[in-house]
């Protein structure tokens, strides 16, 4: 089959086109010809080894975290699933690589595809539909009347946690430029920052919760907008020792991370609040739930632009560059 893949890590390593062989499949797997996969932040991550102490792949690695497709062959313990069935998904982090013609899934992780969505606006959905639905159930419990700031609102996490957080009955704050404006308040943001002109963090207080996407000094200074007892969610700042007690990494990457998650944690109690780092976890049960929601048009997907696979390595530029409003999105199987 062919493959979007890299040799090593590098910022600059290029994404190459090549051979790869098909995918075991095993008991409990399905076999996808995938039509669509999404780039996600978490692919440029990857690519540049900057989750090396989390995520240990081999080289030459498929890139790649979320797709939809066609399922073509089960293994002989999946009851879930058959050949035919139009499916979309995020594969567990050791089992990546949707950037290909072909993947092997879990049938736990996937879900039949919206009905009334393309292979293309079906293939936005997993990735950051999982990482909203689970910041905002799982760990923000977020409630009518709650008010949120959600970083970087027009990209794909922020145009989705909008509104996802609107559909719960939150208030919502989001920062974005002129050219993000008009995206964010059509999905429902009550509150518009334009971060280029204007300091969030003097603008908003009293909020119960943040959705960071941008780590580092951003996050740092969304401490202030919390009231006491408030939450963060990253998913691109550090992670900390809660989060490597969790995932059960063992003492010395806990130890390791209490230390360079250290100043998080200083202004975390300063401002008696709480930090949370998410790693996402693959859900067909949550893509389920996200799937109704689809199919009633309460939540839309929202997509930059649609490029054909061999141009997945001009895509994945452009995504780096920062300048997308929504997903970006490369098309497989050509039909």
């Amino acid at each position: 089959m062919k493959a979007m893949v890299i040799e090593k890590y590098g910022k600059h390593v290029p994404l190459v086109l090549k051979d790869r062989p098909m995918p075991v499949v095993g008991e409990y797997d399905v076999l996808v010809e995938i039509h669509a996969a999404s780039l996600n932040p978490i692919d440029q991550k990857i690519k540049e080894g900057k989750l090396k102490l989390l995520l240990r792949y081999e080289m030459p690695l498929i890139l790649g975290n979320d797709f939809s497709g066609v399922v073509v062959k089960t293994g002989g313990k999946v009851d879930q699933f058959k050949p035919g069935d139009e499916v979309y998904g995020r594969p567990r982090k050791n089992r990546i690589g949707t950037l290909a013609e072909y993947i092997a899934v879990h049938q736990d992780d996937i879900s039949l595809k919206p009905t009334n969505l393309s292979f293309e606006e079906a293939t936005s959905i997993p990735l950051v539909g999982l990482t909203v639905y689970q910041a905002f159930h799982d760990i923000l419990k977020l409630q009518k009347g709650h008010k949120i700031l959600i970083h970087a609102g027009s990209g794909g996490v922020g145009t989705f946690a909008i509104q996802l957080a609107k559909l719960m009955g939150a208030y919502v704050a989001t920062t974005a430029s002129e050219q993000g404006y008009a995206l964010v308040k059509s999905l429902g943001a009550d509150h518009i920052i334009n971060y280029k002109r204007e300091n969030f963090e003097q603008l908003l207080e009293g909020y119960d919760a943040v959705l960071d996407t941008l780590g580092g000094e951003v996050l740092n200074q969304s401490f202030q907008v919390l009231k006491p007892g408030g939450k963060i969610v990253s998913v691109s700042g550090l992670p900390n020792a809660a989060f490597a007690k969790e995932a059960g990494l063992g003492w010395f990457k806990t130890m390791l991370l209490s230390l360079v998650s250290r100043k998080l944690t200083a202004i975390e109690k300063k401002t008696q609040t709480h930090y949370h780092f998410l790693f996402m976890k693959p859900s067909g049960a949550q893509l389920r739930e996200i799937k109704l929601l689809l199919e009633e048009k309460r939540l839309i997907p929202v997509i930059d632009r649609v490029v054909e696979f061999a141009n997945a390595p001009q895509a994945m530029e452009y995504l780096e560059s920062g300048r997308a409003k929504g997903k970006v999105i490369v098309s497989i199987k050509q039909r």
